[in-house]
């Protein structure tokens, strides 16, 4: 039996291919609007094809998305909503124990650090996390871009009494690649990132949102913090299928397209790569479907 704990993959194009309708700048938050009943069968898929964890559709949920009036007057009712479908689709599980993980995402806009705003930040990730509690197991600060923002949720977090995961993106444009040396986007080393989860209480730390070739870097990079240090914080990955340079469009316009060359067999492969370099926790993040998850838990079990 595979000692890696399987998460779902992307929930964007899954959508899609369910018949919901998506479209900038809302995006997967208009299928809580328009059609939940795909959001709960995206999760279930995701279930019924090994993972172990699901995260709630609750990633649009800001302002940066859906606008700041509607937040104020629908945020906290579609939040609800999102961890309600979540938990409804965990609960329908028999044989096995499947975890919500309510998902905090970027509150200013993914990719962008240089959005960030302290004063702010409570404010919104007040309502998610208020209106996520009731449905959720563990926390997962996602798609994080600075340390700051993993300090923000860790704060909005603290008196839950659930535990926390933090998953920053990193940056993944050929020149980063070609380094061979993992940052975030932000410009922040792994290594300090590491080094503050250890003092956050986080009971894990990943990577997601970025390219597969820079995933192995960052997970030996915090495999060694982790160990220097004595720190039992787990590991993780769920990187995306996205194409070319990320980094230089904002998140809310048009549709990034997927690579032709990641499908579950390749996907698969780097996930075992991840496993060897200490990764415990590994799944897929956009344009990673439920197949490629089907086929990296047979494969890791084996």
């Amino acid at each position: 039996m595979s000692t890696t704990r399987i998460l779902d993959g992307g929930m964007s194009r899954e959508l899609l291919r369910l018949g919901a309708e998506l479209k900038q700048p809302e995006w997967s938050a208009l299928a809580l609007i328009n059609a939940p009943d795909i959001v709960r069968e995206v999760h279930k898929e995701f279930i019924a094809a090994g993972s172990e964890v699901i995260t709630t559709n609750s990633y649009a949920l800001v302002p940066f998305h859906i606008g700041e009036d509607r937040f104020e007057k629908e945020g906290a009712a579609l939040i609800r909503l999102a961890g309600r479908l979540a938990r409804e689709a965990a609960e329908c599980v028999t044989d096995r124990k499947v975890l919500v993980a309510g998902s905090l995402p970027p509150i200013f806009g993914s990719y962008e650090p240089q959005n960030f705003q302290p004063a702010r930040v409570q404010d919104y990730l007040k309502v998610l996390v208020d209106n996520l509690a009731p449905f959720v197991d563990i926390w997962l600060g996602e798609t994080l871009s600075l340390i700051a923002e993993g300090e923000a949720v860790r704060e909005a977090v603290a008196t839950t009494g659930k535990p926390f995961w933090i998953s920053f993106t990193l940056a993944d444009d050929e020149a980063d690649i070609e380094s061979g040396e993992a940052k975030l986007r932000s410009g922040e080393s792994v290594e300090a990132a590491a080094s503050w989860a250890i003092s956050s209480g986080a009971e894990a730390f990943l990577f997601n949102c970025s390219k597969p070739e820079v995933m192995r870097g960052a997970v030996e990079t915090a495999a060694r913090v982790f160990r220097q240090a004595d720190a039992r914080i787990e590991i993780g990955v769920y990187a995306n299928a996205f194409e070319g340079e990320q980094g230089a469009s904002a998140a809310n316009e048009g549709l990034h397209e997927t690579r032709d060359d990641l499908n579950d067999d390749a996907y698969s492969r780097f996930a075992c790569s991840w496993a060897e370099a200490g990764a415990t926790i590994i799944g897929g993040c956009c344009g990673i479907g439920a197949a490629h998850i089907h086929r990296l838990g047979k494969t890791l079990s084996r």
